[in-house]
């Protein structure tokens, strides 16, 4: 399946409208909308309509859609030019906002190119790092559609609020059923990962709701699996900011994604 049909979004007769029913399968332990989700179905739907991928995108959330709604996208091509398309989409269910997403789409042929944010060295592959458990017993949520394994991350027992962490957290991350290839839809759904930091940060049972998403896009080159090197840049006035490195197993950056986080604790 590809990143679309994982999702389940759906294109309508206008191609300027999409919908994604929301499910529980893309959705949180908390019976809403996954943030990442959201954020890559607007992503996915302004790809389909432009005819062009992504570069950059950045979603405010505003509100919940829970399960069993479905919402409506409505793409807006704002300027449409030889090389770049800038589009906004906005996801809401009937009258009620639930996120905004503004992008730019395109490629531009120059010889120019680099990377300079390198991936983390020593790290051991996927196969030899343990799986990563969470800590809800629910079997109903995009937990169960992710594979996750941990290399530099404590384990929801060693998350006793005892001894805060240094702010960097490295786990491998995939998505089993899509087998097309890494997107920028898949990095939008498996970016969404500084709320997961904030706790490792603090040491303590607590994550968050994210207040935005912004992906940017760098290189695509097949891998299975992703290196996710998550930075908890601060924790202050019950917000939590930081990004993601996110990593091809040949060591490419293929993406960017920075947040801001309403920081909650869990509930035991």
């Amino acid at each position: 399946m590809d990143s679309r049909t994982f999702l389940g979004l759906e294109p309508t007769h206008n191609p300027f409208r999409w919908k994604l029913p929301v499910t529980e399968g893309i959705s949180t332990t908390g019976n809403f909308l996954f943030g990442g989700s959201g954020l890559a179905a607007a992503i996915s739907a302004m790809e389909g309509t432009s005819g062009r991928q992504c570069v950059w995108a950045t979603a405010q959330y505003l509100s919940y859609a829970k399960p069993g709604e479905v919402v409506d996208i409505d793409v807006t091509i704002a300027v449409d030019g030889h090389q770049i398309t800038q589009a906004r989409a906005v996801c809401h269910v009937a009258d009620r906002e639930i996120l905004t997403v503004n992008a730019a789409l395109g490629d531009r042929e120059i010889e120019a190119s680099g990377q300079w944010e390198q991936m983390p060295a020593d790290v051991p592959p996927p196969e030899e790092c343990e799986e990563r458990r969470h800590f809800s017993e629910m079997s109903t949520s995009i937990n169960d559609r992710l594979e996750e394994r941990m290399v530099k991350a404590r384990s929801f027992e060693g998350l006793d609020g005892s001894e805060p962490g240094d702010g960097q957290t490295l786990l491998w991350a995939r998505l089993p059923d899509v087998i097309t290839g890494v997107d920028a839809t898949t990095l939008a759904i498996l970016g969404d990962f500084v709320p997961m930091g904030i706790g490792q940060a603090l040491g303590a049972r607590a994550g968050g709701n994210s207040l935005d998403n912004t992906l940017r896009v760098c290189r695509m080159v097949p891998t299975e699996w992703v290196l996710m090197d998550i930075r908890v840049h601060a924790v202050e006035r019950g917000f939590g900011h930081g990004l993601v490195h996110m990593f091809a197993q040949d060591g490419t950056l293929l993406a960017t994604a920075s947040q801001s986080v309403i920081v909650r604790y869990w509930r035991s």
